[in-house]
């Protein structure tokens, strides 16, 4: 991949071109752009949701919701992206984390909405797929919620808790899991054998 200009743009003019980008305050439109890569930038999402700039927490909660609305996935990688330059940034697991949501309805007509730790929020459905990994040494769960165009948040505990609290049994690939209903789908989390 080239380097524009052997220059890679600092989080300042990045948050400048942000900014300039989001203009009437909806989300840019970061999958028609297509700039060329100018090289990696010193910024990482933990894994708990937090973004560092230079090994340093970026404590401006404005600014890491400006960089959410331009962060891009292609492919494994990440990037922030503007109508003239993407950098490729490093996320430790999801780059967002669910931090709570709502329930309405019940049953098969529930609706869960997730909101996110820079303000996001996403109806879970057939758009915006449940999904819970498992950790294989210790089993332990790993719940994730997609937010928009390929990016997911890592569900909270506290969240994930209250999400199980909700749960009920059903059939699911020929077999009887608990999971979650929301949007219309049956979301599994985990065999129904397992809880036995």
């Amino acid at each position: 991949m080239r380097q524009q200009d052997n220059v890679t743009p600092s989080a300042e003019s990045l948050a400048s071109a942000a900014s300039k980008a989001a203009g009437s305050g909806g989300l840019p439109p970061v999958h028609l752009w297509d700039p060329p890569f100018c090289g990696d930038l010193d910024i990482r999402i933990a894994r708990d949701g937090t973004w560092y700039y230079l090994g340093t927490p970026i404590g401006r909660a404005p600014l890491v919701r400006l960089f959410s609305t331009i962060l891009k996935r292609e492919g494994d990688r990440y990037f922030l992206v503007t109508p003239v330059e993407k950098v490729g940034i490093t996320v430790d697991d999801a780059p967002f984390v669910a931090v709570d949501f709502t329930a309405s309805g019940t049953g098969r007509d529930q609706v869960l909405t997730f909101e996110t730790n820079v303000g996001d929020h996403a109806a879970a459905g057939s758009e915006h797929p449940i999904r819970v990994e498992r950790d294989g040494e210790t089993g332990e769960p790993a719940p994730y919620v997609m937010i928009r165009a390929g990016l997911e948040a890592l569900i909270d505990r506290k969240s994930f808790y209250r999400m199980v609290d909700l749960g009920a049994h059903a059939e699911h690939a020929g077999a009887q899991w608990f999971g979650v209903w929301s949007g219309g789908v049956f979301w599994p989390i985990i065999p129904s054998s397992a809880l036995e």
